[in-house]
């Protein structure tokens, strides 16, 4: 299969849970979502604009802040998911961190860790928006079956 399809892939499922987590999610899987959406249009223009020298640092950079975001929310919302998608972040910015520090050009262990990583932080996101909603979903039936059962005013 040839990359530029597998790149697109990537891109149309970062697309998607952006656009699922604030279409059905809470407030953290929205944070959540736009973090992912900005943080792939950031290495997107990282890796458009800046050369190799300073492309590593700059998406080292973009990686921490990741990140922090990502614990930031988790101790806000204390979620199981946020703290999957944290760790999944961590593992990325050791990636980054450690090709770095070992002066490696990206190479393909790099490719497939980078996008295996990324997809697993799209599926907690995605897991957790579902979950927000399904729970929603649930509140609203239990108050309208709360709302049908209370006896009628006349």
């Amino acid at each position: 299969m040839p990359s530029y399809i597998l790149v697109l892939i990537v891109w149309v499922a970062i697309l998607a849970t952006v656009l699922f987590s604030v279409w059905k999610g809470g407030v953290a899987e929205r944070w959540a979502g736009w973090l992912v959406g900005a943080g792939a249009l950031y290495a997107f223009l990282v890796a458009r604009f800046l050369d190799d020298e300073w492309r590593t640092l700059a998406l080292l950079s973009g990686d921490f802040l990741l990140a922090a975001g990502f614990l930031a929310l988790a101790v806000r919302y204390a979620s199981l998911w946020l703290g999957g998608a944290m760790l999944l972040q961590a593992v990325q910015f050791t990636l980054h961190a450690w090709y770095m520090l070992g002066e490696k050009k990206p190479d393909f262990f790099h490719g497939v860790v980078n996008n295996a990583d990324t997809m697993g932080i799209l599926l907690c996101i995605a897991f957790g928006t579902a979950t927000a909603w399904r729970r929603r979903v649930a509140a609203q039936k239990a108050e309208a079956a709360r709302l049908d059962a209370s006896p009628a005013a006349v």
